[in-house]
C-alpha cells in the first residue's frame, strides 16, 4: 500500500505525532510518501531522510503579541479556508501523479480524495472556545464534523476510556453526530518517544529543561522570558527552540545552553534527566511527557489565546502536580480562562 501522511504546519505537534505512525507503515511494508509544509515537514524528513516527500499548501500564520488571539484567528479565517482548498488542489494533482490508496491527514482539512481512503486525525472533538465567544462551541463542533465527514475515518490519539484520557474534554466531548459516531476510532496517544533508562545516569544534565514549540511570535517571546527568568543563575538550563529548519549548532550564554532542535535519542536524555520541564501545554507534548513518565516534574504554558492548551494545562496541573513555588492553577470565576503559569 502507498501511504501519504501530511500533518498540519502548527507547531511541531502534529508532525511529532505521526513519526510513530510512519514507522509503524514502514514497518508494515507500506511505501510512506511525507507531504506538508515548513517545519512540520522538516521534521519528517530529519527523521525519515529516506522516503519521498511532496510539498503541499504553505501555511504561515502567527499569533498576535497579546493575551487575547480572537480577532488574530478571525482575520486568518478567510486564510484558512484558501488554504485548505489550495492543500486540496494539490493532493489531487499528487494523486494523478502517484497512485496512493491512503491518505493520512493530522489536521490537514482539505486533504480528501474519493480515490484514496482519506484518514483524518484530531484529537480536538471539541472544541474550546475564548470566554465571550463559549456560546459559538456546539456551532465550532458541527464545522469541525463538517469538515471530516468528507473522510473515511477519524483516528484520535487517545484512550477510548474517558478515565485514562490525556485530552480529557477535547477527545470526549458531551455528544458526536450520530452520523459521524461510527467513522471515530480512539487509537491511543502517539508519541515518538519511549523511555530509556541508560540516560537516566548521562553525564550531560540540565536542572532545567525548556522544549519550546508553537507560532510566532508567541514562541519566540516565551523563549525571552526564559532566558531573562533563568539568565546568571545557578540553575543549568537547557533551551530546545524548537527550529528543525536551522542548521544544528549548541552555543552558550553563561548558564543557558541554547539549542535549535535535538534529535529523538537526545530530546529523551534532557527530559529524563531533568529536574523540572518547561513547556507549552500542547497535546502532543502532553502525549510526550505522558510517554516519558515525567509529567509530574513539567511546568505548563498555555499559548496565551489558545483555550485548549489553557484546559489541558489546568487537568494535568490538577491532576500531576500543584506547588505554590512551581506553578500556580487559577480559573476566573464564571469564565473558561485557565493558566499555568512559572514563577
Amino acid at each position: 500500500m502507498k501511504i501519504l501522511i501530511a500533518p498540519l504546519n502548527w507547531g511541531l505537534g502534529h508532525a511529532s505525532r505521526c513519526v510513530p505512525l510512519v514507522r509503524r507503515f514502514t514497518a508494515e511494508g507500506h511505501e510512506v510518501i511525507l507531504g506538508g509544509d515548513g517545519d512540520s515537514l522538516t521534521l519528517l524528513r530529519r527523521h525519515f531522510p529516506q522516503l519521498r516527500y511532496v510539498y503541499l499548501a504553505p501555511l504561515d500564520l502567527r499569533y498576535g503579541k497579546g493575551k487575547r488571539q480572537v480577532w488574530a484567528m478571525v482575520k486568518a479565517l478567510p486564510r484558512l479556508l484558501a488554504w485548505a482548498v489550495k492543500d486540496h488542489a494539490m493532493l489531487a494533482a499528487v494523486m494523478r501523479e502517484e497512485k496512493i490508496d491512503r491518505v493520512v491527514s493530522d489536521n490537514r482539512f482539505g486533504l480528501f480524495n474519493p480515490s484514496a481512503e482519506c484518514i483524518y486525525i484530531t484529537h480536538q472533538l471539541h472544541i474550546f472556545l475564548p470566554h465571550g465567544w463559549r456560546w459559538l462551541e456546539s456551532a465550532a463542533e458541527r464545522i469541525h464534523a463538517a469538515i471530516y465527514k468528507h473522510y473515511n475515518a477519524v483516528w484520535v490519539p487517545d484512550y477510548e476510556a474517558k478515565e485514562k484520557s490525556l485530552a480529557g474534554e477535547l477527545s470526549h466531548p458531551e455528544s458526536i453526530p450520530e452520523n459521524q459516531r461510527n467513522k471515530i476510532t480512539y487509537i491511543g496517544p502517539l508519541s515518538r518517544f519511549e523511555p530509556n533508562e541508560d540516560v537516566r545516569n548521562a553525564n550531560e544534565m540540565y536542572s532545567i529543561a525548556a522544549v519550546l514549540s508553537g507560532l510566532e511570535p508567541q514562541r519566540t517571546m516565551l523563549e525571552k522570558e526564559i532566558l531573562s527568568l533563568y539568565r546568571n543563575t545557578e540553575e543549568q538550563v537547557l533551551v530546545v527552540q524548537g527550529l528543525p529548519g536551522r542548521p544544528n549548532t549548541r552555543f552558550k550564554r553563561g548558564n543557558i545552553t541554547i539549542v535549535p532542535y535535538l534529535n529523538d535519542d537526545a530530546m529523551v536524555a534532557a527530559l529524563q534527566n531533568a529536574k523540572r520541564i518547561i513547556t507549552r501545554s500542547g497535546y502532543s507534548s502532553i502525549m510526550d511527557l505522558a510517554a516519558l513518565g515525567v509529567m509530574e516534574k513539567a511546568e505548563l504554558i498555555p499559548t496565551p489565546g489558545q483555550p485548549e492548551q489553557e484546559y489541558l494545562a489546568l487537568l494535568h496541573c490538577k491532576k500531576y502536580f500543584f506547588s505554590e513555588k512551581n506553578a500556580v492553577c487559577l480559573r476566573k470565576q464564571k469564565k473558561s480562562c485557565i493558566f499555568a503559569r512559572f514563577y
